[in-house]
């Protein structure tokens, strides 16, 4: 299984590098990182002040080369009503888009004695992982350590693990 990372905007080496690393960790895929790529037109909404999350997701799905694509981008993600999403993917889907602009928040709550670049990675791994697990059919777990648990905070984020709980990972074995 090929996954290909599609950064939109300016994504740091550091985050492609967790993202890469946690999808190679978790369903043991191959990872290649595209081309950055510019902000899908039409994604951003003013009145919003935030950007349509489906639209990152055609984009991923259009310019992907792999199996699943997932978009990364530093810009604030929403979906429908929902105020912000971390993330968005489609079950069974080939695409899907994570957001790091919420992810960045100084602290764990207390969690870890880890330093902010770490809790930050610590996130956008989750999220990538997470969001991946939907394109497998993967659907929100009760487990609050499964990665694939709906995290609608950081500190939801913070209190899961990066992997997959034994359910989850026997539904795509």
């Amino acid at each position: 299984m090929l996954v290909d990372i599609v950064p939109v905007g300016n994504v740091p080496a550091n985050v492609k590098r967790a993202a890469s690393s946690a999808l190679r960790s978790v369903y043991d895929c191959d990872v290649t990182i595209n081309d950055a790529q510019s902000v899908p037109n039409g994604a951003y909404d003013a009145d919003r002040n935030q950007y349509a999350a489906e639209t990152f997701i055609q984009l991923a799905e259009r310019i992907g080369r792999g199996e699943k694509n997932i978009a990364v981008t530093p810009h604030d993600l929403f979906y429908r009503r929902r105020n912000y999403v971390f993330g968005l993917a489609y079950l069974d889907g080939s695409g899907s888009v994570v957001s790091t602009y919420r992810l960045q928040t100084s602290s764990d709550g207390g969690f870890s004695n880890q330093s902010a670049n770490d809790i930050f990675q610590d996130r956008v791994r989750k999220e990538i992982v997470h969001e991946i697990g939907h394109t497998y059919g993967l659907e929100h777990c009760d487990n609050n350590r499964c990665v694939m648990n709906f995290s609608p905070t950081v500190r939801e984020v913070d209190i899961k693990e990066e992997n997959l709980c034994g359910s989850c990972q026997r539904l795509i074995s």
